[in-house]
């Protein structure tokens, strides 16, 4: 193979002579596609692919994908702003090559996260993968600050075999039960076997609490690494489920009533190789900018739901006493806290300590989701933001006056309510910049539109295949 011109106009130096090396190699191990993935703004993971070949051309100039897709929604119809979704332009995917994985589940295929960017070989300003990379790279720069990052993925495992569009659980038993396990043994040691070949380090794999439903917990990386692993996560579950007769669901909610998939992200800010969330003077260990940053987490969580619960379906998941943090408070180990402080056990508390943020879904943009967080959090660094009192057990049972006094609010009832405070909020539309965050804006109002007038199971009906 004859190695392609080196510079590129949005790719790395050497790029091309190594997606020629791993061109070989991935051929040799009967690989003869790589998918080159990433997520939109409505949170549907898109993508182009190429055959092994043609993975230097892809490294050395991209691969092309229309910028309408920033504004594609759920349905894949499409909305617009005042620079995106009309058919004009182009976009060019470049694979991470550091990132490239040769997929267990998928024999024959590889893949790849990119980031996108313009022919003219600039980075693309509604590109979430590079949104994120500059939140991470900024809170380096600024604060000396980096990230330990995992995104829970819960699922809904149903049967392949059911009527189109219908959810019918493939197992039974209670919740966390052993007779879960039992049923889909097979299922989710192939699973784990996935997951192991292609250098993922899981934690947990369980059976969870709504019907159907399994989770599972990666160990935590970077953020821009825990948000390419979230997303191959994902791709690894569904392919593994239909080679067993299976059909998945990260949506919010697969039905109208009842208890939904969260994507719950678990978060940590370091300094020079030290977790500011253990061994500090503040409360259960916290440093002082371990506590503002959670203190900026609170402030913003009401805008922070149009990023991280962005479908109309994470409204039926959104229920006070349902675990899924609905209330601006914070609490050690508390899980009806929107912000649960996990302390870790005795022993590992200086690596384990972290935050864990609960009103998050997987139908979020991991990479805008994460973004936004940090940037929150940031914030309440940066004006050395108080944390207000803990709240333990269920926020739901305070009074109006209690509740008024501790100034806990519920977040909103209502992709319409998210939007509308996200539409004020100054911090995360300057993270965002003005081109991603009219793009965030115009898809949640088109998702909104989509689903005037339906009713609860109808709503979840629409988004049940869709994530």
């Amino acid at each position: 193979m004859t190695p392609l011109a080196d510079p590129v106009p949005g790719g790395r130096p050497g790029d091309v002579e190594r997606a020629t090396a791993l061109a070989g190699e991935l051929a040799g191990r009967g690989v003869h596609g790589v998918v080159l993935a990433y997520v939109d703004t409505a949170g549907i993971g898109r993508i182009k692919t190429v055959p092994v070949a043609k993975l230097p051309a892809a490294a050395a100039w991209g691969v092309g994908m229309s910028p309408v897709f920033d504004t594609f929604l759920a349905d894949d119809s499409i909305v617009t702003t005042d620079v995106l979704g009309s058919p004009d332009g182009d976009l060019r995917l470049y694979p991470d090559l550091d990132r490239l994985v040769v997929l267990s589940a998928q024999p024959g295929w590889a893949w790849a996260p990119v980031d996108r960017i313009t022919q003219e070989g600039e980075r693309h300003p509604g590109c979430g993968r590079t949104f994120l990379r500059r939140i991470v790279a900024d809170a380096e720069r600024r604060h000396g600050l980096t990230f330990k990052t995992a995104v829970e993925i819960e699922w809904s495992v149903g049967r392949a075999s059911a009527p189109e569009g219908d959810f019918e659980p493939a197992v039974s038993g209670p919740a966390y039960g052993a007779i879960r396990q039992v049923e889909l043994s097979d299922y989710t040691a192939d699973l784990l076997a996935a997951c192991a070949a292609q250098g993922v380090d899981v934690d947990q794999l369980h059976p969870e609490y709504a019907t159907g439903q399994f989770e599972i917990s990666a160990g935590a990386l970077d953020p821009v690494a825990a948000a390419d692993r979230s997303v191959l996560v994902r791709q690894t579950i569904r392919a593994v489920g239909l080679r067993h007769g299976l059909r998945v669901s990260f949506a919010p909610a697969v039905r109208g009533e009842g208890v939904g998939n969260g994507g719950h992200v678990h978060l940590s800010a370091w300094r020079g190789g030290t977790n500011l969330h253990a061994g500090g003077q503040g409360r259960y260990g916290m440093t002082a900018d371990a506590e503002s940053f959670t203190a900026g987490l609170l402030a913003r969580l009401p805008a922070l739901t149009a990023v991280t619960a962005p479908s109309p379906a994470s409204y039926l998941r959104l229920k006070p006493s349902q675990w899924a943090g609905v209330f601006t408070v914070w609490g050690r180990e508390t899980r009806e806290a929107a912000l649960r402080v996990v302390t870790g056990t005795l022993g590992v508390r200086d690596r384990a300590a972290n935050l864990e943020i609960k009103p998050v879904d997987l139908a979020a943009n991991p990479y805008l989701a994460l973004g936004c967080l940090i940037a929150a959090g940031l914030d309440g660094i940066t004006s050395a933001a108080e944390l207000p009192e803990e709240t333990t057990g269920d926020p739901a049972r305070l009074d109006e006056t209690e509740a008024a006094d501790r100034g806990v609010r519920r977040l909103p009832t209502s992709l319409a309510e998210a939007v509308a405070v996200f539409r004020t909020d100054e911090v995360l539309r300057a993270a965002l910049g003005p081109v991603l965050a009219d793009a965030v804006t115009a898809v949640r109002e088109g998702e909104i539109a989509a689903v005037a007038g339906l009713d609860d199971e109808q709503v979840a009906a629409a988004y049940r295949w869709r994530y």
